[in-house]
């Protein structure tokens, strides 16, 4: 009897599936146009719920972890560029700046700059015989020259460009100067590094000047610097706490369920926050480039949209050539497979789990970063896009990269038609009604993970 009965509810929940299937496809025939509409919103919306998906499960996958505080760094994402750039919106109507808010941040990220500090060079330079205080004294004032700079780019808004480029141009050197070098390595292994150091030194010098003037000069790039500055924020603070919060619960507790509750507490703290410091009336974001939208076969479809949906697939591509191709991609992996052995085996996998929660949580302010410029912003948006977020991840394949992606697009497009003879307040039923039906009869996702 009781096989009988999830027979009958499978078969139900496939003919519905079916239904709703056809009768779409019936209504596309009706309004070809339309169907092409819902396609490019669904899309544009996909795109982000992929984002915050594909955060999810990399931290998920690692250390089997429902990170709710990811809700939190896609609101952080989107407030954030509202915080930097309010006196450009609307006139400088919305202007805001809390000079505690800056403190707290230049603090965090202080703490995390001097811990990054220790843990990438500190063996290193013990080896080379320097004391343990000269190392944390060191560190010290990395992180406090870190800290006062993120306090200088929160508190004078207006002069990010000037403040930032620099540093635009010192990364773009660095990097240059890596890449070339590495170059060099791997075709003449055993020949003098030290002609090849001085060149990239000097190339990428050049090239990062280049750039840094370049951004000095370009109209708008504050803004566009200003998503750098919340996206690195949102990271940070989801690396701070878990350096300084989830590894102390992880050594304590009996369960992952008082991290996931912690995780909430954190997600719903910030939302209060976020709602007496911003208030609760929805916000604008000044407007980015492609928002004037192009007519094609009768739809509209904004330029920005497409950029939301690049972002979405190259943000994929890279974190999947990271941890199928990169040393530290390899280490992620081992860590998802059993933590304990990792470390056995010489993984640093406090590090490489501080990254990944760092990496992750930069992705879902992205996720809200792209949502905020398409829609209004508000204080629980956090918590929503967490949802759908975490939709996404079921309805791929919780676990599945591959998954996470498919899912967004997957969860847009579903809301985005499903709405077809309804208000545009049911996508959200929608959506709930999809993860149950998952849940219910498809747990494993469309793509399970192997």
């Amino acid at each position: 009897m009781h096989r009988l009965r999830e027979d009958y509810g499978t078969t139900l929940a496939y003919s519905l599936t079916v239904a709703a299937a056809l009768y779409v496809v019936w209504k596309i025939t009706q309004s070809p146009e339309q169907a092409l509409q819902f396609t490019f919103n669904g899309l544009a919306v996909g795109a982000v719920y992929a984002l915050i998906a594909i955060g999810f499960t990399l931290v998920y996958s690692t250390v089997w972890f429902f990170d709710l505080y990811y809700g939190a760094a896609a609101a952080l994402g989107a407030y954030g560029v509202f915080y930097l750039r309010s006196f450009d919106t609307l006139g400088g109507r919305y202007e805001v700046n809390e000079p505690i808010l800056n403190a707290a941040f230049a603090l965090v990220t202080a703490g995390v700059a001097a811990w990054t500090m220790h843990e990438a060079f500190g063996a290193r330079l013990r080896q080379r015989g320097m004391s343990r205080n000269t190392i944390r004294a060191i560190g010290g004032v990395v992180g406090a020259a870190a800290g006062i700079y993120m306090w200088f780019v929160l508190t004078f808004p207006a002069m990010m460009t000037a403040l930032l480029s620099p540093a635009v141009g010192v990364i773009v050197a660095v990097v240059v100067c890596w890449l070339l070098y590495r170059a060099y390595r791997y075709a003449l292994a055993d020949a003098s590094a030290i002609p090849v150091v001085i060149l990239g030194a000097v190339i990428g010098c050049a090239i990062g000047a280049y750039i840094g003037s370049l951004i000095l000069q370009m109209d708008g790039a504050g803004l566009y610097l200003s998503w750098a500055v919340s996206c690195l924020l949102a990271g940070i603070v989801g690396l701070a706490l878990y350096r300084g919060l989830y590894v102390y619960m992880r050594e304590r507790a009996r369960s992952p369920l008082v991290m996931l509750v912690a995780s909430l507490g954190i997600l719903l703290a910030m939302t209060a926050f976020t709602t007496i410091i911003f208030q609760s009336a929805p916000r604008p974001l000044p407007e980015a480039f492609g928002s004037a939208p192009w007519n094609i076969a009768g739809a509209n479809l904004k330029g920005f949209n497409v950029f939301a949906v690049g972002v979405a697939i190259v943000g994929f591509l890279a974190l999947l050539f990271v941890l199928k191709w990169t040393t530290f991609g390899k280490a992620v992996r081992a860590i998802g497979d059993d933590e304990e052995v990792s470390k056995v085996v010489g993984i640093n996998t406090t590090v490489v789990i501080a990254i990944v929660f760092f990496v992750g949580a930069v992705y879902a302010a992205l996720g809200g970063i792209l949502s905020g410029h398409d829609t209004a912003i508000q204080p629980r948006m956090g918590l929503l896009l967490l949802l759908k977020g975490w939709i996404a991840s079921v309805v791929g394949g919780i676990g599945n990269l591959y998954g996470a992606l498919l899912g967004g697009f997957v969860l847009g497009m579903i809301e985005q038609f499903g709405i077809w003879d309804l208000a545009g307040e049911w996508k959200d039923a929608i959506s709930f009604a999809l993860l149950i039906l998952f849940l219910s009869f498809w747990p494993n996702g469309i793509l399970p993970r192997r």
